[in-house]
């Protein structure tokens, strides 16, 4: 597609009367933002057809060309060219014709012609503008999404995430992402989405704890008027709404359970039926999900169905909890402190060596989202431009009973607990070493890990 500047709008006329030509160029070249050109005669308009104008006027009756068979000829070498057709009379089904080929109007040479021509140039341009917008919008999405740059990380846990949502994009399997709150499930969600085949449709996102049992069918199914009380007019459901793009179903293990059984048919028939219609209606979506919890866990105590499970699960990803990332954090921290500083026109500010260990010490249970919190609080209580220890506000806790009701092996759990007794007191080695009855060089050795 063209690239088109605010001044280089360019308009071809093709009219073999000298007069009529001189008249339409003068008055369409009254707006200093058309560049206009005339022309005699068919065949000397193919000649330069090459450098893709953005209008073309065409006088239907030309002593060296057939009107339609030139529209063609036009489409074919540059189908991104709207043509207005301009004859003596009014032909319908003349007209007809030209408008299936693909002309964008066609006017009867009257006293008005000059009005209505600069009118519907003018909302050619205004078209022209639109999706030149829409062309550097998706460009943009597809920057900001790309997952390389979205899902920031180094360690072999993230990358291993990456690999899979390569595998994802070129195909519509389903994805579930499982994964800890605020560990990025619908940025990964979102970032599949705009790297696949589907990118220029919807993405939707639904978060299904928000929806009560009682609307979860009309929301998702959408519904007809008079359907229920408050249904004034049909409403498309998210399904829908996402025709052709990607639907995000956020918390899925906490769906209704009555509601599963419709939501499986949905699925294996890819056609939804609205509330109050008895019409089925063929869906193209693919289906993204995201949960918090063991979903096989849920299925087990009886509360989500095996079988819609096995329908949805598809493609696992399970995004790594920030504890577990450790060569990530400072990579995340950085990057959150630069969007911050950038977005707010601050100066830009760094960590100090000893903020930098305060964060590799904490255990995050928040994840990435009580991480970009915690920088951003940082960067707005920083006098300097450092970061330092006491600007890193993290809470005082415990996370030793916590930490026991998961499943770690021994190094695992030796880490942690030199992490919280570093967090306690304050980074003080001599004093953990002393704590932990071990040496110091113990703790750098086992930091340097």
């Amino acid at each position: 597609m063209k690239v088109m500047s605010e001044k280089n709008f360019n308009i071809y006329v093709v009219e073999d009367n000298d007069w009529y030509n001189k008249f339409l160029v003068h008055h369409l070249s009254l707006n200093p933002d058309y560049e206009v050109k005339g022309f005699m005669s068919g065949k000397d308009l193919l000649k330069n057809i090459h450098l893709f104008p953005d209008v073309v006027t065409l006088d239907y009756r030309l002593p060296d060309s057939d009107g339609v068979q030139l529209l063609k000829e036009i489409k074919s070498v540059s189908p991104n060219t709207e043509v207005i057709i301009i004859s003596e009379q009014n032909e319908i089904e003349v007209a007809i014709q030209l408008f299936k080929d693909g002309a964008y109007d066609y006017l009867v040479k009257t006293d008005d012609i000059r009005d209505r021509l600069l009118n519907i140039v003018q909302n050619i341009k205004k078209n022209h503008q639109l999706k030149e917008k829409v062309v550097i919008l998706e460009k943009e999405i597809q920057k900001k999404y790309d997952f390389q740059k979205t899902v920031l990380g180094a360690s072999s846990a993230i990358q291993k995430v990456h690999e899979l949502m390569e595998k994802s994009i070129s195909t519509s399997i389903n994805v579930m992402i499982s994964g800890e709150t605020g560990t990025g499930k619908e940025i990964v969600a979102k970032a599949i989405h705009y790297s696949s085949p589907r990118k220029s449709a919807p993405f939707i996102a639904v978060n299904v704890t928000a929806l009560p049992a009682d609307l979860i069918e009309s929301e998702l199914f959408g519904h007809e008027k008079g359907s229920f009380t408050g249904a004034t007019a049909r409403r498309l459901g998210k399904f829908e709404e996402a025709h052709g793009g990607t639907l995000f179903l956020d918390e899925i293990g906490e769906m209704d359970f009555s509601f599963q059984a419709k939501l499986l048919r949905a699925l294996q028939e890819r056609e939804i039926t609205r509330v109050g219609s008895n019409l089925p209606v063929k869906i193209d979506c693919r289906v993204i999900t995201a949960t918090n919890k063991n979903l096989m866990e849920v299925v087990k105590v009886g509360r989500f169905r095996e079988d819609l499970y096995y329908r949805l699960i598809g493609l696992p990803i399970e995004l790594p909890p920030l504890r577990e990332r450790e060569k990530d954090i400072f990579i995340l921290a950085k990057f959150f402190v630069e969007q911050f500083c950038k977005e707010n026109k601050i100066p830009a500010k760094q960590f100090t060596p000893e903020a930098q260990n305060k964060l590799l010490t904490y255990a995050f249970p928040g994840n990435i989202r009580e991480l970009k919190s915690l920088v951003e609080l940082a960067v707005v209580l920083g006098n300097s431009p450092e970061i330092k220890p006491d600007d890193i506000s993290i809470a005082s806790f415990d996370p030793l009973p916590e930490m026991m009701t998961e499943e770690y092996t021994m190094r695992q759990y030796e880490l942690r607990i030199l992490r919280s007794y570093l967090i306690k007191y304050n980074d003080d080695v001599k004093k953990v070493a002393e704590k932990l009855d071990i040496s110091s060089a113990t703790i750098y050795r086992m930091l340097k890990e």
